[in-house]
């Protein structure tokens, strides 16, 4: 069985030392114009530090109309350039391969922080936003092709396309996208915008660059059976390197579904990979759970809330697999004495009350 220590190696791209990685994660600590901010640094580089085989950025907006909230990290414009090289520098000193993740927020972005008109695939009364034209669309994907070669320059071993948690890549998959014009209507119309992205990324990036994708499973008007059927075709597909399944908790039923039926991952793990790896996040919180995840057949484990708290959580929990993980509530100040900035905690209070106190 594969241990979570074991190295993982892709088609393109270093491989990662262990399967432990650092998920994606909203934090904030971006300067206002999407610069990296010494927080945001020192946040990322500490879980570099402590183990993890591959570090994250949180969701870093590729055009303007798609940034989605204050102190997101921008990899729009080559203003954006010089901290993203720092951190692949200083990730790459501290042993982690290094990922950016690429997003545009769709109708979940925000006019007042962007200074933009809300877009979607489709006309959405309820926030404004308005449906891309063909052009747009176009121009879209290549604001995703144009960010991974900017994270190319900057030293970052690769990317990954945000198709999950109903921003713009994950809105075009769900129900409400209609569209007659190739770009909706059925699973293959609805992801095309997806297939011209990575398409789009390989064309601008070099051999060695690695290129992943995160897909939700449920939820934000997606359809299981369809996302069961879009992960097959991308995996057999071979053009990504990892596909990143966002599950919220890596042991949940589908939704819906009936006490003592097949987990969700269930409809995912079986799948055949061909060259791409599979991952699964989802409410990992120590080395029990972690240990349980990676023997369900998954090729890597994204853990997030669990690693805010926990700087050393990675190489705690490769040293001692039975490591319970931080307990809850945490202080802010143990907080920042596990590098996590005052824009983070204040975000991570909000949002979760419950897991912070003090």
């Amino acid at each position: 069985m594969t241990q979570l220590s074991d190295p993982i190696d892709f088609t393109h791209g270093p491989s990662w030392r262990n399967r432990l990685t650092l998920a994606p994660l909203t934090n904030k600590q971006s300067n206002a114009d999407g610069t990296l901010s010494e927080d945001e640094i020192t946040w990322l580089t500490a879980r570099a530090r402590h183990g993890f085989g591959m570090v994250m950025t949180a969701a870093a907006y590729v055009a303007q109309p798609g940034k989605a909230w204050l102190g997101q990290l921008g990899i729009s414009d080559d203003a954006h350039l010089p901290g993203l090289a720092r951190l692949a520098g200083e990730l790459r000193d501290a042993g982690a391969a290094s990922i950016v993740q690429l997003q545009h927020g769709g109708s979940k972005a925000n006019p007042e922080v962007s200074g933009e008109p809300l877009v979607a695939p489709y006309d959405d009364p309820a926030t404004g936003a308005r449906a891309l034209t063909l052009a747009e669309i176009e121009q879209t994907v290549e604001a995703f092709a144009a960010a991974a070669a900017r994270a190319e320059r900057a030293g970052m071993d690769g990317v990954q396309l945000h198709g999950a948690h109903g921003y713009l890549l994950c809105e075009f998959l769900g129900e409400r996208n209609t569209r007659t014009d190739g770009y909706g209507a059925d699973i293959r119309g609805k992801a095309r915008i997806i297939r011209e992205a990575i398409e789009a990324v390989r064309a601008v990036t070099s051999s060695d660059f690695h290129l992943g994708l995160r897909l939700s499973t449920e939820r934000f008007g997606l359809s299981t059976a369809e996302m069961a059927q879009l992960t097959a075709e991308l995996l057999s597909e071979g053009r990504l390197d990892h596909l990143d399944l966002s599950l919220w908790d890596v042991t949940k039923l589908p939704e819906g579904a009936d006490p003592g039926a097949d987990p969700l991952l269930s409809h995912f793990v079986g799948l055949p990979r061909g060259t791409t790896r599979l991952g699964i996040a989802g409410k990992v919180m120590d080395g029990p759970s972690a240990t349980a995840a990676m023997a369900s057949g998954t090729d890597f484990i994204g853990i997030g809330r669990a690693a805010i708290a926990d700087q050393h959580l990675a190489e705690r929990i490769l040293t001692d697999p039975t490591y319970p993980g931080p307990s809850f509530p945490v202080t802010t100040t143990q907080l920042r004495d596990n590098a996590v900035g005052d824009a983070f905690i204040e975000y991570f209070s909000k949002g979760w009350p419950q897991l912070v106190t003090g």
